[in-house]
């Protein structure tokens, strides 16, 4: 069966056997989301700001302001292979931004507005922005990073009539009420967009993806939301959009299939207002992290305080929990809570989905229509062949697409890195896991040393440059522990400098140093100083002697 299709199919096995890829020849993402459905005039996006003002805009209104702010980019010279950052929150901006790049052939680098300068400032940079659309909550940050960012032309900055500086007003940009473009010519392999890994053994790796992405993550996300993204769903997840879960196996999966996204900027997960606001909207779908889904379970009763119209809930980014499960068949009466699992370089592919099977607490799923999951000897796939295990085993998980589109084209630059993620036609993840005798996946862990925090993914090496800016820090190793709310905290392992003493002081200044240049949720909760730390013979922090101490 062809991607438009995406027939409700009576099992796993029908849809493992059935379903194609079948990819048009002609695709642009822009004209896909906005100008295909049946009714234009329906609700595409419901927007509530922090202070309770409500708005709602029609596929059709969407179309036009995004058709109005691609003429205003290509008037500031924006065009076919240009690439623009979003660093806006959930707000109406956002998608119209990454709609209009897309109508001119422009590349999207969706940001969070929580990083700090030095952040945004590798990423803008890596990514040779051109321009950047920016919340008015991180343009400080955002002029700082602009000074080593030799290819930012334009800063343009939503909500200001006025910004100060050579920054442009977003409303200004899409001023011309009659202007619109010709969507550009593009296909499934047109280039799309630039994300972010979290840098796990090094910087940042730029993820270069193609407009085929989108398709990927819609296909997995009608599976893992069990079948019920249509007109008639409304969909919400508190996770930041610059997140390719939330972007695009939430916010555009539920758009390519001609539901309501519902958007709410708020700067701090607040289970209450959670409830509120899936009450308020009649959301039927949503995305959350296991994070959130363990704050939710604070509230008691949720069933009797709120009149909900859930039916199910997808969770990725950290391993679900029984007592999650058990929660939300006992508290919610009976919501399905679907984990699922992917990468930023090859779309979603495990998932979970109890229309069709069992869900089995703990595991990640069975593999989706589409795709080919196989878990191999680490060493010998590291070496370059491939060596299935037998069930029961735990080894690497590797991933085969049934279309080479859906996964990501490249590393940035990195040819090297590029080469290495993929053995023959198939893809390593560097992810740890074992199959059981009915073909459930268990994740088990990483083989490198990223730290999955709160479902965000924290590269050690990032924390420890920015904690070794502080003057009185000499050394700083950094690692992931358990924690029973965000599955992971971050700790580091701090050397103070010469003639210095760890303090609750320097401890402080260093959770705040990290907050500043990197991102909220990257500084470290916990920080033990010691007076050496384990290193190898060429000098790097043995991380893993560092974890066994915990």
């Amino acid at each position: 069966m062809p991607w438009t299709v995406m027939p409700d199919f009576e099992s796993r096995a029908a849809a493992r056997g059935e379903f194609e890829w079948d990819l048009p020849d002609e695709f642009n993402p822009a004209v896909d989301l906005l100008r295909k459905h049946d009714d234009p005039e329906s609700t595409a996006l419901e927007y509530l700001t922090p202070d309770g003002e409500r708005a709602s805009y029609t596929f059709r209104e969407l179309d036009e302001r995004s058709d109005r702010l691609a003429a205003g980019l290509r008037d500031l010279g924006v065009g076919p292979g240009d690439r623009v950052g979003v660093v806006v929150p959930q707000k109406p901006q956002n998608p119209i931004t990454h709609l209009a790049n897309w109508k001119l052939g422009a590349l999207s680098v969706p940001l969070s507005v929580l990083y700090g300068p030095d952040a945004l400032q590798y990423r803008l940079a890596d990514a040779d922005a051109k321009a950047v659309v920016v919340d008015p909550a991180v343009r400080e940050e955002v002029d700082e990073a602009r000074v080593d960012c030799p290819a930012l032309d334009h800063v343009i900055e939503i909500e200001s009539e006025t910004p100060t500086g050579d920054a442009v007003a977003f409303e200004d940009v899409l001023a011309d009420p009659g202007a619109s473009v010709d969507p550009h010519d593009a296909t499934p392999d047109t280039e799309s967009a630039i994300l972010y890994t979290s840098g796990s053994t090094g910087p940042p790796k730029g993820v270069l993806h193609s407009h085929a992405l989108w398709l990927g993550r819609a296909a997995a996300s009608y599976n893992y939301m069990d079948r019920g993204l249509g007109p008639d769903a409304t969909v919400w997840t508190p996770s930041d959009w610059a997140w390719g879960s939330a972007l695009g196996g939430t916010l555009f999966a539920t758009w390519h299939h001609g539901g309501t996204m519902v958007a709410y900027p708020s700067e701090k997960f607040d289970p209450a207002a959670a409830f509120e606001l899936l009450e308020q909207f009649d959301v039927t779908q949503s995305f959350m992290p296991p994070t959130a889904l363990r704050l939710l379970m604070d509230v008691a009763n949720p069933t009797e305080q709120y009149d909900l119209s859930l039916e199910t809930v997808a969770a990725a980014g950290e391993p679900l929990t029984p007592e999650i499960l058990d929660w939300a068949d006992e508290e919610l009466d009976g919501v399905a809570v679907n984990e699922y699992y992917g990468q930023t370089e090859l779309n979603l592919v495990v998932a979970n989905s109890t229309g069709w099977f069992e869900t089995r607490p703990g595991s990640m799923g069975k593999p989706l229509p589409g795709y080919d999951v196989a878990i191999l000897d680490p060493e010998v796939a590291d070496a370059g062949d491939i060596e299935r295990l037998p069930r029961g085993e735990t080894g690497e998980i590797a991933v085969r697409p049934h279309d080479r589109s859906v996964f990501f084209d490249e590393y940035l630059d990195l040819p090297e890195k590029t080469a290495a993620k993929q053995v023959g036609e198939w893809f390593l993840t560097g992810d740890l896991a074992e199959r059981d005798g009915d073909g459930y996946i268990w994740f088990k862990s990483r083989k490198d040393d990223v730290i999955i925090t709160a479902g965000y993914r924290v590269g050690p090496m990032e924390v420890e440059e920015a904690i070794l800016e502080h003057d009185d820090v000499a050394q700083a190793g950094v690692v992931g522990v358990p924690d029973e709310t965000r599955g992971e905290i971050i700790k580091a392992y701090v050397e103070p400098a010469a003639a210095v003493t760890g303090s609750d002081a320097l401890r402080a200044e260093i959770r705040e140093l990290v907050r500043d240049r990197l991102a909220e949720y990257e500084y470290p909760r916990e920080i033990e100083f010691v007076e050496e730390l384990p290193q190898t013979t060429t000098g790097k922090i043995r991380r893993t002697e560092l974890r066994e101490q915990d």
